[in-house]
């Protein structure tokens, strides 16, 4: 459930789960596959970001990068290059019109249609095998069609380092308020296959760093592909990854499961959370009033105690912006907010908190030496 979302009022959280699921069902139609098409006009001022693409959804043709929500029996690759437009705002996708203007919208200027092998020529023609490279790999959460997720990606690459090569592993989410299920099949179909994307990643890009960010159930499709990681003897790609949950839609005792099997990882596991995060809480009465990873309450001593002994990262980021009434995209906010201050060298990107804990993230109006809070006590800068 991401910022398509409409906007309402704190009495949605209050309402039965179903009333809620057959409200949303009224949205505005969203983008379609349509808006990919690349344009001819680009403004000179524009920045660019190219998007690597590895997907388990079918093409509708071989030689087209026009994505269904079949399964495809191999992965597919493509790229895309998205011009970001000058009055871009952080955090926010300029969704393209007709006609699409590229001065004020994002506006793709051409794709291609990828092998495996000239996939992973792209990436060792961007470097990313050399120190100080950067790689990020996006896995989309719960009714999001392609579209949705390619422009989030590159929105997010725009806001925090452009520098950074961004992939997205797309799977094929039925994009349905009611295919909740369906989505759940779906991204279990895929996770053999982003446990191989992810092997292969870690040979190519043997050097550089690679973050790997799952939101909403695609953080449980991220932890179920490390998971299988483990089970097949493969801790040298698990020691390559940096991993961040943003929302995860993941019940707590298959969280905990997962992670017995997974073990603590170096760096820490962060998990983004937001106790208020209504798509969750939604997703809870779907699986029987089951709590949702999600929504965790760091001042519980239970959780501050299971984050250290699971060497977790477990961040509120509830402080944030969202950008609809369903708080379940603050993510977003949080990348801006760190990639800022690591700019100005108030964090070190990469190196994540110096201890596991449960920690309150604070980027606004504060005066703490360090954002995060750990306990009631701030953290001394990292």
């Amino acid at each position: 459930m991401d910022d398509h979302r409409p906007g309402a009022t704190g009495t949605w959280g209050r309402l039965p789960a179903f009333l809620l699921l057959f409200l949303l069902i009224g949205c505005a139609a969203r983008p379609g596959m349509e808006v990919l098409t690349p344009s001819a006009t680009t403004p000179a001022s524009a920045d660019a970001v190219t998007v690597y693409v590895a997907t388990t959804r079918e093409r509708q043709a071989p030689d087209q990068n026009s994505f269904t929500n079949r399964r495809a029996h191999e992965l597919n690759f493509a790229d895309y290059t998205v011009s970001v437009p000058p009055t871009h705002k952080p955090g926010r996708i300029e969704w393209p019109r007709t006609p699409v203007d590229p001065a004020t919208s994002f506006t793709p200027i051409r794709d291609t249609v990828l092998t495996r092998p000239s996939f992973e020529a792209a990436l060792a023609g961007r470097r990313c095998g050399e120190t100080g490279a950067s790689t990020a790999v996006f896995v989309h959460g719960y009714n999001t069609n392609f579209p949705e997720a390619l422009f989030r990606v590159v929105q997010m690459t725009a806001d925090t380092d452009p520098r950074t090569i961004p992939i997205l592993f797309a799977w094929p989410s039925d994009a349905s308020t009611l295919g909740y299920v369906a989505d759940r099949d779906s991204a279990m179909y895929s996770r053999d296959y982003l446990a191989d994307f992810l092997l292969r990643l870690t040979q190519l890009c043997g050097g550089g760093q690679i973050t790997l960010v799952g939101h909403s159930m695609g953080g449980w499709l991220t932890v179920e592909a490390l998971r299988q990681l483990r089970l097949a003897g493969r801790d040298d790609v698990l020691k390559r990854l940096q991993v961040a949950l943003a929302s995860p839609d993941i019940d707590i005792e298959v969280f905990r499961t997962q992670m017995s099997i997974i073990g603590p990882l170096s760096p820490p596991m962060t998990v983004l959370v937001s106790r208020d995060d209504r798509a969750l809480s939604v997703s809870s009465r779907l699986a029987g009033a089951r709590q949702r990873l999600g929504r965790l309450n760091v001042d519980e001593p239970e959780v501050q105690e299971a984050a250290r002994t699971a060497n977790l990262n477990i961040i509120d980021i509830s402080g944030l912006e969202a950008s609809d009434s369903f708080n379940h995209d603050r993510y977003v906010s949080f990348a801006g907010a760190y990639a800022k201050m690591a700019a100005t060298g108030a964090v070190t990107p990469g190196t994540g908190l110096r201890q596991a804990g449960a920690f309150v993230f604070r980027a606004v109006g504060t005066a703490l030496s360090s954002p995060f809070v750990l306990a009631g006590q701030a953290l001394s800068p990292e």
